[in-house]
């Protein structure tokens, strides 16, 4: 393929209205992040992050020899900006790295709140902002209002999540044009093949396809938000293409479920952090898969049940 990807990036400079210097694309989100540790962190450099949050970044990182600090989710099941930026005071943070809308919670924060924490980054702290499901979330551009030429943010966007196109590996970074030229540093030219790049330019072109896939998502979103409350159970607010269901009780009880639901065929997720290991993450799918889904998880649910201990009693 083509080593500087000229078409795509012209015609993503395009979409978002900015030069094609503010734009580096790369082998999807993973391995711009491995690219971004690569450029910004040595041994001893801090990075701030949520514990439970996509990890990647994490192993990256630490193979820098860079300090990882996390902070836990906030009450509301979102990635807590406050305690993110005064931890990133606190270690004197190289990179804050936000998903923004999150995996696993499927959360999100609105464009008001990435920019007051723009503006309250320490000096010589980047934000990094994971925006892979940003397609399909509810503000459609929930960050369009930070410049893309501030050299305090670094957005990446991925074409394997509202693009369909996971197996292709690629995705690309907007940032400054000073951010974006340090790429050529360490990204493998030739990373991306001609496929790759050609569907991607296609998928990008085919805005109507995904405004459609938005509107499918939203209604699986509703769906499985209405499965959860059929049986008591609680959908954590989404803009992503995956539903997180609060089970109510602990990481415990919420493995039993995935076990009796995998027991059925039915293949789900979890968080791995507490407290959202109390959930199971549950993909959108169409209403056939759903009803499959809704049907076993009765069975699932009392199955899980039967073989927990009510809270507090004592095994013997």
């Amino acid at each position: 393929g083509d080593p500087k990807s000229y078409e795509l990036r012209a015609a993503l400079a395009d979409q978002h209205g900015v030069d094609p210097l503010n734009i580096v694309v790369g082998e999807g989100v993973d391995g711009l992040l491995a690219y971004t540790a690569h450029l910004l962190i040595a041994p001893g450099d801090a990075l701030v992050t949520t514990r439970g949050t996509y990890p990647t970044l994490n192993y990256f990182v630490a193979g820098r020899g860079g300090h990882l600090h996390t902070v836990p989710y906030g009450d509301d099941d979102r990635q807590d900006l406050d305690a993110l930026l005064a931890m990133a005071w606190e270690v004197d943070a190289k990179v804050l790295y936000l998903v923004n809308p999150d995996n696993p919670s499927g959360t999100w924060h609105p464009a008001e709140r990435i920019e007051q924490l723009v503006e309250g980054l320490p000096p010589g702290c980047l934000l990094l902002v994971d925006e892979a499901y940003h397609e399909l979330g509810v503000d459609f551009d929930a960050n369009a209002h930070v410049a893309v030429d501030d050299l305090r943010v670094l957005r990446l966007r991925t074409f394997s999540k509202g693009y369909g196109l996971a197996g292709c590996r690629i995705g690309y970074a907007l940032g400054a044009p000073e951010i974006i030229s340090a790429f050529d540093k360490v990204r493998n030219h030739f990373g991306i093949g001609r496929v790759s790049q050609a569907g991607a330019l296609a998928a990008l072109q085919d805005q109507p396809h995904l405004h459609s896939l938005r509107g499918r998502v939203a209604h699986a979103r509703a769906t499985l938000g209405g499965i959860a409350d059929e049986h008591g159970l609680a959908a954590l607010p989404s803009a992503t293409n995956f539903v997180t269901i609060d089970c109510g009780r602990d990481g415990a009880f919420a493995r039993l479920i995935l076990a009796e639901l995998l027991e059925r065929d039915i293949f789900v997720r979890m968080p791995g952090a507490a407290p959202l290991d109390r959930c199971i993450r549950v993909s959108c799918s169409d209403d056939t898969d759903l009803a499959v889904f809704r049907a076993a998880l009765p069975a699932a649910l009392e199955a899980a049940h039967s073989k927990m201990s009510p809270p507090g009693a004592c095994k013997v």
